[in-house]
């Protein structure tokens, strides 16, 4: 063959893997508002940064006759590219393929490039949109899910690792998420759950809805495993490079650096009348941060979740800082088991990547009770 026709056979080859399961099941993704695996990647990156790697890997399963299911890059995109400039890994699971179940080859492709992101000292975003594991490969999918499970506790602490939920992530699939450092979920089409609601049914009596036992209000709102709500997949996304333009690479690097634009001599007159006379006046502490971090730009994390405590990111003089402060206007400012729960997972992080923490206290203690 000329080598011509071998790069045009090439070409072919990749037009075919950009099409994933086919128009049907595209459109069928794009009607329950979610976008396809490759639309989230671009984005995501930069524009031309994205760098696919294995494209071409098919499943090498026979069993229930899994060779004729064979579709090049089984289910997940996997790869690097740049966000505002700085190098990040992804895989991104792909629902129109064999419902980006997980198999054996799908496994190793993320593994892959969980281990490319540590030895590069960069970030790692893992979008979920799977049915859960690949029935078809048995204990193959298992042994899958444990390889990805060691290496985010391997990588705990030495670089960031992002989860996003967008679609289903059930069963097997739900303990990375819950392990890393930040989870992303979007209204009305994530969910997260360890057995669905046909389970429960089944086992319990129970009827319950997937978003009444997964969805991103449960998980924000109630469980705290996840930190950010979006009302739509665009919006994640933003959020997404909005928390990267605040973390570092990795343990070992510095903080990423912005021109300050904030006279950093001001003087904040509002800051006097804040704080109420009367100690049993409400306030509200976000508006104190606000004033004091740079432009302004305070980035909340877990807002949903154990409100009398605010934790998240601003910059001062340029420079990410870790804020946790009390925050009287809710149950005065009182901890308890999840506002500490809240804090301390926090401190975890700030502690493992080196982000000074800025700490607003005015709390009237510990919440008393049998409960507590």
């Amino acid at each position: 063959m000329a080598t011509i026709d071998k790069i045009n056979l090439l070409h072919s080859k990749k037009e075919k893997l950009e099409q994933g399961g086919g128009a049907d099941r595209i459109a069928k993704q794009h009607e329950s508002g979610k976008m396809t695996a490759r639309e989230r990647i671009g984005k995501l990156f930069d524009s031309n940064t994205f760098v696919e790697i294995d494209a071409f890997v098919e499943t090498r399963a026979i069993d229930f006759d899994m060779q004729k299911k064979k579709v090049p890059g089984d289910g997940v995109v996997t790869g690097y590219g740049n966000i505002d400039g700085r190098l990040v890994f992804v895989s991104s699971q792909d629902f129109t393929v064999i419902g980006g179940s997980l198999g054996e080859a799908h496994a190793r492709k993320i593994t892959k490039v969980m281990d490319m992101a540590v030895k590069m000292g960069a970030p790692f975003i893992s979008i979920n949109d799977s049915g859960g594991a690949r029935i078809e490969e048995g204990i193959d999918s298992l042994y899958g899910y444990g390889e990805i499970f060691y290496r985010n506790t391997l990588a705990s602490g030495v670089i960031p690792q992002i989860s996003v939920i967008m679609g289903p992530c059930a069963g097997g699939a739900v303990y990375s998420p819950a392990i890393t450092d930040f989870v992303f979920m979007v209204e009305k089409t994530s969910n997260m759950f360890i057995t669905g609601p046909q389970v429960i049914k089944a086992v319990t009596g129970e009827d319950v809805s997937s978003e009444s036992l997964g969805g991103a209000d449960v998980h924000n709102a109630k469980s705290g495993v996840a930190h950010f709500k979006s009302s739509n997949e665009d919006e994640c996304i933003n959020d997404i490079k909005r928390l990267i333009s605040f973390l570092p690479d990795n343990n070992l690097s510095d903080m990423p650096a912005y021109s300050v634009t904030d006279d950093l001599n001001r003087l904040v007159d509002e800051l006097n009348e804040f704080i109420p006379d009367n100690a049993n006046k409400p306030y509200d502490m976000k508006d104190v941060i606000e004033k004091i971090v740079d432009n302004g730009d305070f980035f909340e994390i877990q807002k949903h979740f154990a409100g009398n405590i605010v934790i998240g990111f601003g910059r001062m003089n340029g420079s990410t800082v870790g804020i946790l402060a009390n925050q009287p206007k809710i149950m005065a400012g009182v901890l308890d088991i999840n506002s500490a729960d809240k804090g301390a997972r926090f401190i975890r992080f700030c502690d493992a990547f080196n982000v000074p923490i800025v700490t607003f206290t005015d709390t009237s203690g510990y919440l008393p009770g049998v409960g507590q």
